[in-house]
């Protein structure tokens, strides 16, 4: 599940948070009607991930665990975390906490989003349907 249509899925919703929590020019969006079609966008998007896992990704269903968010729900939050991490090494001081923490959650959720497709395809963990 890396490659292809998940890479472009991901950089969007990168580009889409990037928009809603940096802004363009450095101005963070405060119109309302803005940020609501940027998290219309995601939404979308995020759909758009689940609906290519659903085809693409045999499930197994008899004796695999329930995780609790979807495939796109997690590579939408790596996205976020990925545009906060990039933001914090652009903006903070090199020995910040604020930095070193960014990376260390983005470096978690890869981790987890390489253990929850490890568990997929060996039939231990199932995605919720929607």
């Amino acid at each position: 599940m890396v490659g292809g249509p998940l890479l472009w899925f991901a950089r969007d919703l990168a580009v889409l948070h990037e928009r809603r929590l940096v802004g363009r020019g450095g101005s963070v969006p405060t119109d309302p009607a803005t940020v609501l079609e940027i998290d219309r966008r995601r939404t979308e998007l995020v759909m758009a991930v689940d609906d290519w896992v659903a085809r693409s990704v045999p499930q197994h269903r008899l004796g695999a665990t329930l995780h609790t968010e979807t495939v796109g729900a997690v590579i939408d939050r790596i996205a976020e975390s990925s545009v906060r991490a990039h933001h914090a090494l652009m903006t903070l001081d090199a020995h910040n906490e604020r930095l070193h923490c960014a990376w260390h959650h983005l470096a978690e959720l890869a981790d987890a989003y390489d253990d929850l497709v490890r568990d997929i395809q060996a039939g231990r963990r199932r995605l919720p349907e929607w």
